[in-house]
């Protein structure tokens, strides 16, 4: 049973994370913000998503917490924009 916890921790919770950082920076774009800020967006999220994922459920520390939160809002801000520049061409 701790291996099945671990693994949601390591590998699908930032999995999901990152989707749904990219799926509401979507849905703040449609709402009228310009496209230039959503990458600090995508920043802003990611450092929630962090802090009350990883510190208030998972015990990570705020630091910890911190860090995995810029790591997600950036992978989810280059996910988007690598899938983007594969479609355009």
């Amino acid at each position: 049973m701790e291996e099945a916890h671990e693994l949601i921790t390591t590998l699908l919770t930032p999995i999901v994370q990152v989707a749904l950082i990219m799926a509401i920076a979507e849905v703040v774009k449609r709402l009228g913000v310009k496209s230039k800020y959503i990458p600090l967006v995508d920043l802003a999220l990611g450092l929630c998503s962090g802090l009350l994922i990883y510190t208030a459920h998972l015990h990570f520390s705020p630091v910890e917490g911190i860090v995995l939160g810029i790591a997600l809002g950036l992978s989810a801000c280059g996910l988007f924009s690598g899938v983007k520049n594969l479609t355009d061409k």
